[in-house]
């Protein structure tokens, strides 16, 4: 599948034309609805341009199922997205992208969210059956399509989410399941009520009948060792609440068995492993909106690092569509070491700025004209702070654009961190916009 652009609007095309665009990854694409310029034409004439609360579900909706089914699929990738009004994204299975597209054009252009919802409905997978009670057998390709052993995977995290334990066990050509309730997940759903809504147990009082399937036993270890054994005891103690980790993260992700937390807080320290299909002929490379695509995909990826870690609501890479040239040379700037990428910064050239003494409440000064480079966020992995990684990025910046780092502009506000690093550049003050 190849990326393209399906634009909404009659040509001639501008930015302010409305357009959907899709590319793909190896185990799905993402199909996004552009209305950026759309929005801010919109805004400036005074008009409404947010997107209906029944669009909204409508799509919500869509997406919930899409990402399931490429869960389902065997991909373990996390998902983040905006929804509107500026911007609506979705993932999808390949086969479902032609469907998506015109449920996105249906809705945008005619208001009729029923493609979205046919389209969920389409994609909606039967859970509430896979882990209804009892002991049985799913067979492949009759109940499920994915290897057994994917199918067991998916079946427990959705199963952890009902807070249902799935004692499963994947043969060659099936799956055998036993979801349980255990009574302390019962009892924490029978207590808030409110943060379960509309949730039913199915599993505490149900009997198995007589002729129910008997799990054939095929060796490994002894069973029925827990018959007749004693339920453990819990007692009620005061425990710390979860607290948050310093890569953005909070301490109770660590827990599940997921690999989430461990792998980005890996990456928050170390930095982002290289990818090795990229040839980097120097430890910086500057990548624009018009780089080729993988370049394009590392800037986005590095910059989740500092999203997640300050908890912004927006990545400060997006340019992931066709190479465009943009009238401010939009780039980013990427520093390697050891075979990882340590140090991001992200820039833009702007001719409004300010001059500022950096002292907390003093007024800024008269406005400057001229084209500067201007910061918009600088990131560092962990072990490297405080090692000048920041200082040197920010000379990069000042070299490539051809001016001095006093030279160099920076976007309100500056953080603590910023100002620090400012002051080693600029010690009589910056400028700002």
């Amino acid at each position: 599948m190849t990326e393209r652009t399906v634009y909404l609007d009659p040509p001639p095309y501008d930015w302010r034309s409305r357009k959907i665009e899709v590319w793909s990854y190896r185990w799905y694409a993402t199909v996004r609805l552009n209305r950026d310029g759309y929005a801010d034409v919109m805004r400036r004439k005074g008009l409404d341009f947010e997107l209906p609360l029944a669009y909204t579900e409508a799509v919500d909706a869509a997406r919930k199922a899409s990402i399931d089914r490429i869960l389902y699929d065997g991909n373990s990738d996390t998902f983040s997205w905006t929804n509107g009004p500026e911007w609506i994204t979705l993932f999808v299975p390949f086969r479902h992208v032609e469907a998506t597209v015109e449920a996105l054009r249906a809705a945008e252009l005619d208001h009729d969210y029923s493609v979205f919802r046919a389209l969920a409905d389409e994609m909606a997978l039967p859970v509430d059956d896979w882990l209804a009670p009892g002991e049985r057998q799913l067979v492949r390709r009759v109940d499920f399509d994915p290897p057994p052993s994917v199918f067991l995977r998916y079946l427990r995290g959705k199963a952890k989410q009902q807070g249902v334990r799935v004692n499963g066990r994947a043969t060659a050509g099936s799956v055998w399941i036993r979801p349980t309730l255990s009574p302390v997940q019962k009892q924490l759903r029978e207590e808030d009520p409110e943060g379960y809504p509309g949730w039913k147990d199915r599993w505490s009082n149900y009997e198995e009948p007589d002729n129910a399937p008997l799990r054939p036993w095929v060796g490994g270890q002894d069973q029925g060792l827990s018959y007749g054994s004693n339920p453990v005891e819990f007692r009620e103690v005061t425990t710390p609440d979860p607290s948050p980790c310093p890569c953005g993260m909070t301490l109770q992700d660590l827990v599940g068995g997921s690999n989430e937390h461990t792998d980005h807080h890996t990456a928050w320290t170390f930095g982002i492993r290289a990818p090795k299909n990229l040839e980097w002929q120097s430890d910086l490379a500057v990548v624009t909106t018009q780089s080729p695509i993988s370049w394009r995909r590392l800037a986005n990826r590095v910059a989740r690092m500092p999203q997640k870690e300050e908890h912004y609501d927006f990545n400060s890479w997006t340019h992931l569509g066709e190479p465009e040239e943009t009238s401010d040379n939009v780039r980013a700037y990427l520093l390697k070491a050891n075979g990882r990428v340590i140090g991001y910064l992200a820039a833009h050239d702007d001719s409004k700025h300010r001059s500022w003494d950096l002292i907390d409440g003093s007024q800024y000064g008269e406005e400057d004209l001229t084209l500067r480079p201007r910061i918009n966020l600088i990131w560092v992995a962990d072990i490297y702070r405080r090692q000048g990684i920041g200082a040197t990025l920010v000379r990069a910046l000042a070299d490539h654009f051809g001016c001095q780092v006093p030279d160099v502009s920076w976007s309100t506000p500056v953080s603590g961190a910023g100002r620090r690093l400012a002051r080693r550049g600029s010690s009589k003050g910056i400028w700002v916009s």
